[in-house]
């Protein structure tokens, strides 16, 4: 019995579903998204998605809750969009963007020049004192997620001393150095 499965999407204003073999498609006013599934039914029925799924096995309870928070998010994402932000904390990391291109210096002997997907907005705030930000918004989370990542992957946070590239409001795990 999946709990998260069995909870109906509700559908806002402004936001269309529409299922046909196989492939649910939702639009909005921030894009359009489509998905493909398996293992379950989607029914669209007075404003909301209803999944179920077609039999119990294993796999097909799995998928049940999966599919269900997928269209939950791609109706999440067409009517309010996603925003990731990023840190750069360490001396000297800075980033910069022209249109779709990000621009990184993170310590290494060259900038780090990635081209972001034009599905993804992407905005550099650097303020005297402050740490550098990178704010990717879109209406797709799982590509935001995907860039966020990417990023961070750069420069990972280290324990010691923190610095890296890290999601703004990150906890990290911060170790003592050598004890003398």
């Amino acid at each position: 019995m999946s709990r998260i499965g069995n909870n109906p999407v509700v559908i806002p204003e402004g936001v269309t579903v529409e299922v046909k073999d196989n492939v649910i498609t939702v639009t909005g006013k921030l894009g359009e998204l489509t998905q493909n599934f398996n293992a379950v039914d989607l029914k669209v029925e007075e404003g909301k998605v209803i999944v179920t799924r077609t039999s119990d096995i294993k796999d097909h309870k799995a998928k049940h809750g999966l599919f269900r928070a997928l269209v939950n998010n791609m109706i999440e994402g067409v009517s309010k969009g996603w925003t990731k932000e990023l840190e750069l904390v360490g001396v000297g990391y800075r980033a910069s963007n022209q249109g779709q291109k990000l621009e990184m210096a993170l310590g290494f002997s060259h900038n780090i020049v990635l081209s972001i997907a034009p599905e993804v907005s992407v905005e550099t705030v650097s303020n005297k004192g402050k740490n550098p930000i990178i704010k990717l918004t879109s209406h797709d989370k799982q590509l935001v997620g995907q860039i966020a990542a990417k990023i961070r992957g750069f420069r990972p946070p280290e324990p010691y001393k923190g610095k890296g590239i890290k999601f703004v409001g990150e906890e990290l795990r911060r170790k003592a150095g050598k004890s003398a």
